[in-house]
């Protein structure tokens, strides 16, 4: 008999953590962090510690406690089992939102995770260019390791055993097996590259998880055919996201394309726009304002590597050479001629000063995009402020002390907040703007990832299944209106089972 435990996304936005099992096999659907549950503990300075293991997670409610899943250092470090074969046969991967994915870190090594080369991508970009603690996605770095000493008795801790992750690349709609269930990845279109619903069958069951999807993005024939291919397959169960169900419109990337060409063009000096890293259709929108404003579209250095790692590919990006990356003072931050360093008791200017010695202060990634000619500094903006569109997150509003912007404007193109941490951001954000006498532009400048009700029931109708199980919603009352089709409504509760 067929089983569905949800471990995950019942009753929030995120943190889908689904398992299914059957005679002859098991897998889960995403394995994320739930954003809600984890904002009600901790925060940037206050965080699991990865000397509990897992525990940390467990004892928050952040993680299941399931035999067989985790990775044989975080359990043996603190006196738990591990088990000589996982309990589940594979993760099945829909997109790489850190909601869906983040929480594959703690999985062991040799459980098989399927996803597609668009989200492979991205984590090797998260993987590579982030500091966060808990980010092995592709890898995993094996920690509490004692090594002898090459000289002398005793140990040191090792930091170089890194063993890779069973990574499955999954093709469009190109079957594969997991015991004796049969499953296609079928491409949606999301707010970032590579997002994918599943279809699977086992004999028992035939069923359909969505992930996140919408219809109103730049590639909605991908939802499309999925809608399509998912009523061939006479599903009995439809596990189907529900982020937007109570909300009937939508906004589109061109609608944001328009409305901020309109926004920049009467701007006098820099344009400052804070957009989702790995949402490479709203770099995609930007790069197009600024080519329709005679301006050039400015990046950091971690959207850069993402946006190297898509070259090549038959995709709609720019490419690296068509966009300008930004290079910030970090360390000593030794760029331009207002710095200086001490050179046997001599201050020297950064400028006279070997570039090899400013290099010092970037990582060996960050180094690869600051030899290219594409790079500028503040000093560039100061001079030219009204040549550029210069993308900017929260973390970078530093750098403002730098620019010095004069009669520039802001443009927020992001999810507006929906916790109490996010509001706390958004305060700090406008404190920023107030210093520096920019204009906010916040108003329907973001196109959001998935559907809206109207897209969401009409999916389900059009694709007709058994059961819907609503998840990765808050309004999960909102789908009984189905049940008029003759579609049950299940709601999933949250497993306590191991």
């Amino acid at each position: 008999m067929t089983s569905i435990d949800f471990f995950g996304g019942v009753d929030e936005i995120g943190g889908n953590k689904i398992r299914v099992k059957g005679e002859n096999g098991s897998f889960f659907f995403d394995f994320g962090m739930g954003f809600s549950k984890a904002n009600d503990y901790l925060s940037e300075f206050l965080q699991p510690r990865k000397a509990n293991g897992i525990m940390d997670f467990v004892a928050l409610g952040l993680l299941p406690y399931i035999k067989g899943i985790y990775r044989e250092d975080y359990l043996r470090h603190i006196g738990l089992n591990y088990q000589e074969k996982p309990s589940v046969d594979g993760v099945l991967i829909s997109h790489s939102h850190v909601d869906h994915v983040a929480y594959v870190h703690h999985l062991r090594e040799d459980i098989p995770i399927y996803l597609s080369r668009e989200s492979y991508l991205i984590l090797k970009a998260l993987e590579d260019t982030g500091t966060a603690s808990f980010s092995e996605y592709l890898h995993l770095k094996k920690s509490f390791q004692l090594e002898p000493k090459l000289r002398g008795e005793g140990y040191k801790r090792s930091s170089a055993i890194k063993v890779d992750r069973d990574i499955r690349i999954v093709e469009p709609y190109k079957g594969f097996d997991i015991g004796d269930f049969h499953i296609k990845a079928a491409p949606v279109d999301h707010s970032l590259p590579g997002a994918s619903a599943f279809i699977s069958e086992n004999g028992e069951e035939t069923m359909v998880y969505t992930g996140d999807l919408r219809f109103h993005g730049r590639n909605p024939e991908l939802t499309h055919k999925f809608v399509k291919e998912a009523k061939k397959a006479n599903p009995t169960i439809m596990i189907s996201e529900g982020t937007r169900i109570d909300q009937d419109t939508n906004i589109s990337e061109e609608d944001i394309e328009e409305r901020a060409v309109k926004e920049v063009a009467a701007c006098k000096g820099l344009v400052v726009v804070n957009y989702p890293v790995r949402d490479l259709d709203r770099l995609l929108t930007f790069y197009k304002v600024a080519q329709d404003t005679d301006r050039k579209l400015v990046v950091n250095l971690k959207q850069a590597y993402l946006l190297s790692l898509f070259q090549g590919d038959d995709n709609e990006y720019p490419e690296l050479g068509d966009v300008m990356i930004y290079k910030p003072r970090k360390g000593w931050g030794l760029v331009g001629n207002e710095n200086y360093a001490c050179v046997e008791d001599e201050w020297i200017c950064a400028d006279d000063i070997a570039s090899a010695e400013s290099l010092r202060d970037y990582k060996k990634w960050e180094r690869e995009f600051l030899k290219a000619d594409n790079t500028l500094t503040y000093k560039d903006f100061q001079e030219e402020p009204q040549e550029y569109i210069f993308r900017c997150d929260f973390f970078e509003l530093k750098e403002l002390i730098d620019i010095k912007p004069e009669n520039g404007i802001y443009i927020k193109s992001s999810t507006e907040p929906f916790d109490e941490q996010m509001e706390i951001n958004e305060a700090k954000v406008r404190k920023w703007l107030d210093l520096f006498n920019l204009p906010l532009h916040n108003k329907l400048f973001h196109a959001s990832g998935h559907a809206n009700g109207k897209e969401i029931l009409n999916m389900i109708r059009a694709i007709n299944p058994e059961k819907v199980y609503p998840v990765h919603t808050t309004k999960k009352e909102k789908f009984l209106e189905l049940e008029e089709d003759g579609i049950e409504i299940i709601y999933p509760t949250v497993s306590q089972k191991s």
